[in-house]
């Protein structure tokens, strides 16, 4: 962590290869929380692009080295809005491949889950308000720990424990309902 403020730092001064450095370090968390949010690899990659583009631009305004991971989360949370509402506005024709089913079952990487399951998970998962998914996500995907979480968002520890184990019992009862 110190080592990550050490590079927030220099990233704020300019230093392209220290924000460089910083991208690194978080582009696998946020990746797996863009997949998992958005379903789609390809969107998950372009939310990932841009949120690093937006963060690298705002990076020198960030007020507080400790607040970086949080608030690039924080950002990507915004992207991943902004795609879902673009998905609200958007109509394609759909191709034989897509009408059969087959389009946008893309799964992280290494899941072990039939295309079923990993579907009712997702609706399951997209039930939860905004904030929970975002705990679910960085617990569950991101590995992070609840202080870790509550450092991020801002929230006590132990709120972070209770929402998150209120989300994952109220994803088990719609799982197996």
């Amino acid at each position: 962590m110190e080592q990550e403020n050490l590079l927030v730092k220099q990233a704020q001064q300019g230093d392209v290869h220290a924000f460089a450095q910083l991208y690194e370090c978080c582009y696998r968390d946020l990746y797996r929380f863009a997949l998992y949010n958005l379903g789609q690899e390809e969107d998950a990659r372009d939310v990932v692009s841009d949120t690093v583009l937006a963060a690298f631009e705002g990076i020198g305004r960030l007020r507080s080295a400790e607040a970086f991971r949080g608030w690039i989360f924080q950002i990507l949370l915004n992207q991943c809005r902004k795609r879902r509402r673009q998905y609200m506005h958007k109509t394609e024709e759909l191709t034989e491949d897509r009408k059969s089913g087959s389009a946008g079952m893309e799964r992280l990487p290494d899941a072990q889950m039939d295309p079923c399951e990993s579907m009712d998970v997702r609706r399951a998962f997209q039930t939860l308000p905004e904030e929970d998914r975002m705990i679910v996500s960085l617990s569950v995907l991101g590995g992070y720990s609840s202080g870790e979480i509550g450092a991020l968002l801002h929230r006590n520890a132990n709120t972070v424990r209770s929402r998150l184990s209120r989300s994952m019992r109220r994803m088990q009862v719609l799982l197996e309902g």
